[in-house]
């Protein structure tokens, strides 16, 4: 074997060799500090009326003056106004209900970023039916999800102020 060839292998093995080692740090950093939480939803918020201006001018005149709470009328009374995490390292944390889908997981995307142990990437979810009713689903975690101490198996309408369970984390709706 000639000398460049034997640098070369030797140069490619060291550069292979730090690749692992820079990967087995990022991944004990991670486990060490947990999932960074970026902020979002400003930009959201700044659409948000615009979105709201235009749904009103293309809707009928007679549909202008309700408020769309996903379930195509006004909502109901006593209805939850809210989603609050009563345990976890979230306790306290609150997300208005806009009759938008709330995502609970490890992802970064997921509206409610969980960085527990027991959570999936892309854990449940949240979404009002027609009905104005709010439905918990489990979305094949390995753990599950958990509504009153009761393992769920399909979507399941949520009580108010039920838990759910979702390894440490806790979660409520309330009014």
């Amino acid at each position: 074997m000639s000398e460049l060839t034997l640098t070369v292998m030797r140069l490619g093995f060291l550069a292979v060799l730090w690749l692992f080692v820079i990967v087995a740090v990022q991944v004990i950093r991670s486990d060490l500090f947990g999932t960074r939480v970026t902020q979002r939803g400003s930009r959201r918020q700044e659409a948000r009326p615009q979105q709201q201006q235009a749904r009103q001018a293309a809707a009928p005149p007679q549909q202008r003056g309700q408020q769309n709470t996903g379930g195509g009328g006004r909502q109901r009374r006593g209805a939850p106004t809210k989603l609050v995490v009563s345990e976890g390292t979230l306790t306290g944390t609150t997300v208005a209900l806009q009759g938008q889908t709330i995502t609970l997981g490890r992802a970064h995307d997921s509206t409610i970023v969980l960085d527990d142990d027991y959570a999936s990437s892309r854990h449940a979810r949240i979404y009002p039916d027609r009905d104005g009713q709010w439905i918990v689903e489990d979305l094949g975690s390995t753990n599950g999800t958990y509504l009153d101490r009761t393992r769920l198996t399909t979507a399941t309408p949520i009580p108010l102020g039920a838990p759910i369970r979702i390894g440490k984390t806790v979660i409520e709706l309330r009014k």
